[in-house]
């Protein structure tokens, strides 16, 4: 016996070297098929055929070959810590096996090294090339049957990895016991583990080939994972879901549609309502009180903060590390899709957050995945964010593309969403974002353009759209970045949407303004005038500007009590005449004094009082209206469903301007009064002569105003104005807006 076997202290003759068995005990081998399971040898010059396992925590073991008695041929131990081998002489043909155990308990089950690979090198091709698209269909944990033997086949991207092995509660959390095959070249590791189903609850053990790496990590492709703080994957079958929203879908491209209404309620899951113990709802209590509030606010869509899975609930589900999994916070896979489909059910749409543009540094995450940068740059100037402390993608590898652009395909596929808002854009676009010189790294042509992720972006939103036409991309971009929201093949990015982050930055400020000096400030109102019309724009009041010590909205609004409340109602129908789709995040329609908290419920008990009430009601009516007259909504993209009346009333702090729709006399009059003084007998010009009928006025008392009304509405005088042919004289309300129609 070689120096190498006295090492091991083999019990007993064997066929397998003493060296490949010492890698087999110290779970380092690259090839555990090479060893394990059944093979072909030759002993004293005859064939044979050898089974051989390792089983660690195994007294006794044998071979079942059938189901009697003579088919039981026992295993012999070889190594004291459970390298086992049979022999059979003369055997030169496959045979179906399965391995019995003894460890206190007699266990029987089927070998996993006696089954073939599961992934196609058709599958491999695609997935070296990040042209796959669907490898959430192969990578991950799936419940299937081979050879007429039910399992789980496990895969993962792991190229520079020694040794990785399925760990779970089925053998103990016990790297040596299922290492998995490398698929050559690839990177990709496999293994199918009989006899395991659905809630089985697993980790991938990678042995690094590196710096002695050693990483237990949650599934990249996992579909469910272990509520937080615990971390780990869990087996579950994704396909077996029967939806009911067929009616919805299959209007969803009209329903969406660049002329239709879309008003966005923005929702936090996990704080949006709680139980009386302050415990979190689940995604089915949540469909049903979700969809009835937002039906009857007449919102047509939902966004929801990340509901992928994510480690800290602080981070509102921004620092994801399960880009397949729907958080297990409030349920089960299965249950977030009947969260979806109830609410198509009920008409309204569902959008998610999706954030390719950074993950957490946790260790059971992605980072530093196989001990190496794998799916992040190694160089920190390019692979770490400064500001949040995460990881950059490698947007030039083309594994990672395909895992990223399989991540959106999958929810839009899976999960019937209606759309994606990608967040933090504008990290994505450039180098230097939020860098100081000498921090990032030029591109090769020495700019600070990200060329690779713009090429990704490019590709996400043309596979998105390709694949799922009518569903929505929104970008989160911050910057003067141009034609975001334009086709690829006119060089645009291709989203369908952009936040318009300036408009919501310029309406804070100026609101933000005691109305004694608004005067001061009218370009802040009018400036998103001159670039409305460059980008398909959401505007949008986010949860970003009520955290952080923002203050709610309501409490941003300067003045007394009344005037802090009629100020957010002019905030509002100002946001709903402008051009643009609409977005509010949730608390707005309340009239929140406390600044979001992702930790409690909104404060529903305002509801009790009238200011508050009458503020939510003001909502529902301008939602309604938004909806019903398509001036309001049809052309929100181009200088033709837009007109100025006036804005050159600094002094008064007014504004006038038209609304229109498709028709030549489908049109809306907005008119605008920012300080808290009633004007009689104020002219504004109107294109046509009539009775225009008061259809919206924030000042009326059942919304909480003073009842400065103009009545049922003016009838246009003959006299031109303001470059109109006609004009009516109004009562502007204290801190109002008003939106008149003319009657046909």
């Amino acid at each position: 016996m070689d120096s190498m076997a006295a090492r091991l202290k083999l019990l007993a003759k064997t066929t397998a070297s003493p060296e490949e068995i010492n890698l087999i005990l110290r779970a380092a081998h690259t090839d555990p098929f090479h060893v394990l399971g059944l093979h072909f040898v030759e002993i004293d010059g005859q064939p044979a055929a050898v089974v051989r396992a390792f089983l660690p925590h195994a007294g006794e073991a044998w071979v079942v070959r059938g189901p009697e008695e003579a088919d039981v041929v026992p295993l012999q131990r070889i190594h004291q810590d459970g390298f086992f081998e049979a022999v059979f002489p003369g055997e030169q043909s496959v045979f179906p096996y399965r391995l019995r155990t003894d460890d206190g308990g007699v266990h029987e089950f089927d070998d996993p090294y006696r089954f073939p690979p599961v992934l196609s090198d058709f599958d491999l091709h695609l997935l070296a090339e990040g042209q796959h698209f669907k490898s959430y269909q192969k990578l991950g944990a799936h419940v299937t049957e081979v050879g007429g033997v039910r399992g789980v086949a496990f895969a993962v991207w792991a190229p520079n990895a020694q040794r990785v092995s399925v760990v779970g509660d089925f053998n103990n959390w016990d790297g040596r016991c299922h290492p998995m095959r490398v698929r050559g070249a690839t990177g990709v590791w496999e293994l199918f583990l009989p006899g395991l189903g659905e809630g089985e609850i697993y980790k991938y053990e990678i042995k690094g080939r590196y710096n002695n790496y050693l990483g237990l990590k949650t599934d990249p492709y996992g579909f469910y994972a272990e509520v937080r703080p615990k971390t780990a994957s869990i087996v579950y079958n994704i396909d077996r879901y029967t939806w009911h929203d067929q009616a919805w879908t299959a209007e969803r491209t009209t329903r969406q549609a660049l002329n239709t209404p879309v008003s966005i309620y923005e929702i936090h899951l996990g704080s949006w309502r709680r139980t009386g113990d302050g415990g979190v709802l689940n995604y089915r209590d949540l469909a049903h009180q979700l969809a009835e509030y937002v039906a009857k606010l007449g919102f047509t869509h939902v966004e929801l903060l990340p509901v992928m899975e994510h480690p800290l609930d602080e981070s509102w589900g921004y620092q994801t590390t399960g880009y397949f999994a729907p958080t297990s916070r409030f349920g089960t896979p299965e249950d977030f899709m009947y969260f979806v489909d109830h609410l198509h059910q009920h008409g309204i749409g569902v959008i998610l957050d999706w954030v390719p543009a950074h993950f957490p540094a946790d260790a059971h995450g992605l980072a530093l995945f196989d001990g190496t940068h794998l799916y992040e740059h190694a160089d920190p100037r390019l692979g770490k964010h400064p500001d949040w402390g995460t990881c950059i993608f490698n947007y030039g590898r083309n594994e990672v593309r395909d895992f990223l652009w399989t991540s959106a395909l999958f929810w839009l596929e899976k999960y019937h969403v209606d759309g994606l808002r990608v967040d933090a854009v504008a990290s994505m676009l450039y180098l230097d974002y939020s860098r100081k010189p000498g921090e990032w790294v030029p591109n090769v042509f020495g700019g600070n353009e990200n060329l690779e992720a713009i090429d990704f972006i490019k590709r996400f939103n043309e596979h998105t759209h390709g694949e799922h036409p009518g569903t929505l991309t929104i970008a989160e971009e911050s910057t003067a970045w141009t034609m975001v929201s334009r086709p690829t093949y006119v060089g645009g990015l291709g989203f369908s949407l952009k936040w318009n982050m300036g408009w919501m930055h310029d309406m804070l400020l100026y609101f933000g303004h005691d109305p004694v000096h608004r005067k001061f400030h009218h370009n802040h109102l009018t400036f998103s005038l001159l670039y409305a019309f460059n980008e398909n724009f959401v505007l949008v009041l986010s949860h970003d500007e009520v955290v952080h010590g923002k203050r709610s909205l309501l409490a941003k609004m300067p003045g007394d009590y009344w005037q802090q409340f009629a100020n957010l109602r002019s905030l509002y129908a100002f946001l709903y005449a402008h051009p643009g789709k609409k977005m509010l995040f949730m608390g707005g329609e309340l009239g929140q004094w406390n600044e979001w908290s992702e930790s409690k419920s909104l404060d529903w008990n305002l509801l009790e009082y009238d200011p508050h009430r009458k503020l939510q009601e003001l909502v529902a009516e301008i939602n309604r209206l938004y909806r019903a007259e398509p001036a309001l909504h049809q052309i929100d993209f181009e200088h033709s469903g837009f007109e100025w009346i006036d804005f050159h009333d600094s002094d008064n702090s007014v504004i006038a301007f038209l609304r229109k729709g498709k028709t030549a006399d489908d049109h809306v009059v907005v008119v605008c009064n920012f300080t808290p003084i009633v004007r009689h007998g104020y002219r504004v010009g109107v294109p046509e002569m009539g009775f225009y009928r008061e259809i919206l006025n924030t000042d009326d008392v059942k919304f909480g105003g003073s009842g400065a009304t103009n009545g049922p509405g003016r009838q246009a005088l003959a006299n031109p104005w303001q470059g109109q042919a006609h004009h009516v004289e109004l009562t502007l309300p204290p801190l109002g807006v008003v939106y008149l129609k003319p009657e046909k």
